[in-house]
């Protein structure tokens, strides 16, 4: 097959690249700065995360407006290696993968060619590298000066109190090499540099209050840079690929760029050999000062879309770098419109000059390095349907008549500007580049739309108080005081609102409202996955349809209101308008997932606002630039001195491997499996605990106690805390404690069925009670907990974890007077598995009771290595609500009248889920956060709480 993966015997195992022989990828993965030198000790790593699971645990784990949105434009590239002939870059996809998608590659592979550079021989080529040989850290004095420094530099602090540091006691008496920030500032100016800022004045047609003046770095460069980042040598794709779910190729999935048409497209367009870069470019304005002043930075950061998505996405890989601050001057106009179409033109202008480096390497191509050495639908805006339409815009009026040119402009509904930057740019398509942006195109659009629909429909009194009285859950955020006069709202707060605002407004909303606004939720939740077929496509478009074919009842109702409560009677909306490109741009440029703004606006923080806060405030930019300048000459020379100490400290060593010896290093002490059981991820701002890696450790231990506290039952990580929160109390008590009449006899049933079916046995929930209330039991006393945390993977990416979610089940105390029990999804029937089976061969349950029977000594028995967990179930009653998409649950109860429950073994809990009671029109004035779930009859089984539960109960 052309597209599969060549024979490895003359390919570098660590980079794909082809030599002659096996003696020339011996002596290329033998040079220090190739990159591939680390690759045995890698691998022995990756031997020892990735020990196959046991035969019991199959799915066991080892280890601002106007805003631009992210967009991408094409650089036509030959990267360059750093040794052999012209070769044959290998793709890092296989043909086909262990989920059985099957992968076209594009049949002309990247060429790579020799004499390329690597980010050390750049580190190596600055003019103080001679006394880098003698003094690794020169410009400072050793190692530890230089942490130091650069503690200093990153603290924040002004001069001054560097100047103050400096000068105490302590400090003087660690005998630095410099005295004063200013020293220390000109010496970190001295470090071997990146991409260099530059400035320039542009001139205007119409006159500004201050001169205009443009700050911007080389965007070749900058993309150069992460192109030869060491860190992201195996975080790219630098082929254009077609994946399918069968070997039929009947069913496309789009996930990354290169999975999309215009990348495919593009590639075809090129030389052969060549490598396609394609680059993000995402702007938006910022404020720099708080509460005073006018001061606003516009910011354009550039990035690659060749990077993974979990790279780019993660704000610590610093993969987008500030690469103009475009210039926001005050015009001289009568007309505040017209002032923003010349800024709107300036914008352009300021661009164009800008990303000229861009265009032309799009036509002619540049050598590189890479990081090893080598309803009613618009017309789309189509480049060609752009540039004619300025045509006949310009041959109407003269664009210097700023008024008059406008106004033929709006009549294609155009912004104004003359000379679009892209205009000139080969493959450079607005339909193609503008991308859908999640923040903004998705989110912002539910809370300024959608929201505001359901708190007119409902009330802003009543849906405030429904939101109050929504039961807690551990780690979300809940809306004390409603949700109709937030303030600050961000991006989060959007998501916690969408979690429960379809089922909480279900029964006080007109239908027709309800199901326009649950159709776009709909949409919003499958657009936001990571992985989309041609299925998914059906459902997004059918969802976004059945938006438009009842949106009328929206204004029919009087929901979609404007200032002082003025009904509007029109779609005007873009950001609705912009939803319907989505499902093209998916087919063109893959998930929309990819291009969210969350990194970028975190960048202003970093990029923007932290550096002009170490400035005098006044004449802001240039002092961005050069806080930025020495901020980056510190990364680069942090990463150059780190790997150059690592490759001192601890040279390559012969190392013999067996391909057997895969086993867990069962004697690695507790730090180890702190360290390997931290993760970091996209989109979570603090670590990850890791319970399958905990769990899979203590396996392997043989002096950890059992039942283990860390265990794993197929996708699922269980963790409960090492004491219990009740100690050594008897069933009887217990039972009283926690209102559960019938303990005793519930936990005889379960050893019954134990006794009966064998341990191996999946036990059912409902069923008549044999044993009665005075059953004897094996043992007398019970251990109990009160919360266990739950850990699951991404539903579409099973080997991306998930933060791990706590369900609590405490009896009465405190402002819980019923007690605080959460709710889940528990395994009843064998030959189902969620999530993949749904709620087939599922229940859905609270959690009332997790114990641990306390064995009397010399007992033999099946139960005392495992817990248990008494929960009582709810019945689904009938179909889905037509309105809503949900199921309406009712709490299951015995014939005489008692709610059923029964007890199960906590490894067949399988995921959280959500119940929200049915209010009615108007909800009762008694309930609070504490009672609710207590006192309702019926719940809606909401899976709009967790994309994880929305994909399996919702499809």
């Amino acid at each position: 097959d052309k597209f599969s993966m060549p024979e490895a015997s003359s390919y570098c195992p660590s980079c794909g690249k082809k030599f002659k022989d096996h003696s020339s990828v011996a002596h290329h993965m033998s040079q220090p700065l190739s990159g591939c030198n680390t690759w045995l000790e890698d691998l022995i790593q990756l031997r020892q995360s990735s020990r196959s699971p046991p035969e019991d645990h199959p799915m066991e784990v080892d280890d601002i407006e106007p805003h631009i949105s992210k967009s991408y434009e094409p650089v036509g590239l030959m990267d360059s290696g750093d040794e052999g002939e012209s070769t044959e870059r290998a793709p890092h996809d296989k043909t086909q993968d262990e989920s059985n998608d099957v992968t076209d590659h594009f049949p002309n592979l990247p060429l790579t060619f020799k004499e390329g550079y690597t980010f050390l021989s750049l580190f190596d080529s600055d003019e103080n590298s001679i006394y880098c040989k003698t003094n690794l850290y020169y410009l400072f004095s050793c190692r530890k000066e230089w942490q130091v420094s650069l503690w200093l530099l990153r603290s924040g602090l002004s001069m001054g109190h560097i100047d103050s540091f400096l000068a105490l006691e302590m400090i003087k008496d660690l005998s630095l090499s410099f005295h004063s920030a200013r020293e220390l500032w000109g010496r970190a100016e001295m470090l071997p540099s990146g991409p260099h800022w530059n400035s320039q004045v542009i001139t205007t047609t119409h006159p500004t209050k201050s001169p205009v003046v443009l700050y911007w770095r080389d965007p070749l460069e900058c993309i150069s840079s992460i192109f030869n980042h060491p860190l992201f040598h195996d975080c790219m794709d630098y082929s254009a690929r077609r994946v399918y779910t069968s070997a039929q190729k009947v069913c496309r999935i789009y996930t990354e760029w290169m999975t999309g048409d215009h990348a495919w497209e593009m590639q075809s367009a090129l030389p052969a050999g060549t490598t396609l870069l394609s680059t993000i470019l995402s702007s938006d304005k910022t404020t720099i000062t708080s509460l005073t002043g006018d001061r606003v930075a516009h910011p354009l950061l550039i990035s690659l879309a060749n990077l993974h998505m979990n790279t780019h996405s993660k704000s610590s890989t610093n993969s987008f770098v500030l690469t103009v601050l475009l210039p926001v001057p005050k015009f001289v106009h009568k007309k505040k419109r017209m002032r923003g179409v010349l800024q709107n033109r300036l914008i352009h202008q300021c661009l164009d000059i800008v990303l000229q480096p861009l265009k032309q390497a799009a036509e002619h191509g540049i050598m590189l390095s890479d990081p090893i050495g080598h309803s009613y639908w618009h017309e789309p805006q189509t480049r060609s349907t752009t540039l004619a339409q300025l045509a006949v815009v310009r041959s109407r009026a003269d664009s210097n008549d700023l008024e008059a040119y406008f106004c033929e402009a709006q009549k294609f509904r155009l912004n104004g500007v003359d000379k679009p930057f892209w205009s000139d740019w080969i493959f450079a398509d607005p339909c193609y580049f503008l991308t859908p942006e999640m923040l903004h195109h998705i989110h912002k659009e539910f809370y300024d739309h959608d929201a505001q629909w359901l708190i007119v429909s409902v009330g802003e009194s009543e849906i405030d108080f429904c939101f109050s009285f929504l039961q807690r859950v551990t780690g979300f955020r809940h809306f004390r005081e409603g949700i109709s006069k937030l303030k600050q709202v961000t991006g989060h707060c959007h998501h916690d609102i969408q979690r429960s605002i379809i089922a909480l407004s279900a029964d006080a909303v007109p239908p027709g409202v309800l199901a326009a606004v649950r159709a776009l939720m709909q949409f919003r939740y499958l657009v936001q996955s990571t992985r989309i077929d041609e299925n998914d496509l059906k459902l997004i478009s059918s969802a976004l349809d059945e938006f438009h074919a009842k949106k009328d009842m929206i204004i029919a109702a009087g929901a979609r209101q404007g200032q002082h409560n003025n009904i509007i009677d029109n779609w005007h909306i873009p950001k609705l308008e912009l939803m319907q490109s989505i499902v093209p741009s998916i087919r063109n440029s893959g998930i929309p997932s990819q291009w969210t703004a969350d990194i970028t606006e975190h960048a202003h923080i970093t990029g923007i606002k932290d550096p002009a806060r170490s400035s005098n405030n006044n004449n802001y930019d240039p002092q961005i630039c050069r806080h930025l300048d020495r901020a980056d000459k510190c990364r680069r020379f942090e990463l150059a001195t780190n790997l150059l100490d690592h490759a001192q400290s601890f040279p390559v060593q012969d190392v013999d491997i067996d391909p057997k010896d895969d086993d867990v290093d069962i004697d690695a002490d507790e730090s180890t499996i702190k360290r390997s059981s931290v993760i970091h991820s996209s989109g979570h701002s603090r670590p990850i605990t890791d319970y399958f890696s905990i769990a899979k450790v203590l396996q392997h231990r043989d002096s950890v106690p059992l039942p283990l506290r860390s265990f794993i039952v197929k996708c699922t990580a269980f963790h409960l805390s090492y004491d219990p929160a009740i100690r050594n109390v008897t069933v009887d008590e217990i039972a009283d404690r926690f209102s559960l009449p019938d303990l005793r006899s519930a936990i005889a049933d379960y050893l019954q069925c134990e006794a009966t079916f064998g341990y191996n046995n999946v036990h059912p929930i409902g069923g008549p009670r044999r044993a009665g209330p005075m059953a004897i039991l094996p043992f007398d006393k019970l251990q109990v907990w009160i919360k266990i945390c739950l850990q699951d993977t991404e539903f579409h990416d099973p080997c991306h974890i998930r933060p791990a979610q706590t369900l609590n089940c405490a009896p009465p105390g405190g402002p819980w007077i019923l007690g605080h029990y959460d709710t889940v999804i528990v395994w009843t029937e064998a030959g189902y598995s969620w999530p993949t089976s749904g709620l087939s061969g599922h229940a859905v349950a609270q959690l009332r009771l997790i114990m641990h029977p306390i064995a009397k000594r010399g007992t033999p028995s099946t139960w005392k290595d495992q817990f248990l967990t008494y929960v009582q179930c709810f019945n689904i009653s009938g179909d889905r609500d037509p309105t809503t998409q949900l199921y309406l649950l009712k709490r299951a109860k015995r014939s005489n009248g008692t709610r059923m429950g029964d007890v199960v073994p906590v490894s067949q809990l399988r995921a959280p889920v959500n119940l929200i009671p049915c209010f009615g029109a108007i909800a009762d004035m008694r309930l609070t956060a504490y009672n609710s779930l207590e006192h309702a009859l019926e719940f809606w089984l909401n899976h709009f709480w967790d994309k994880n539960t929305f994909f399996p109960l919702s499809v």
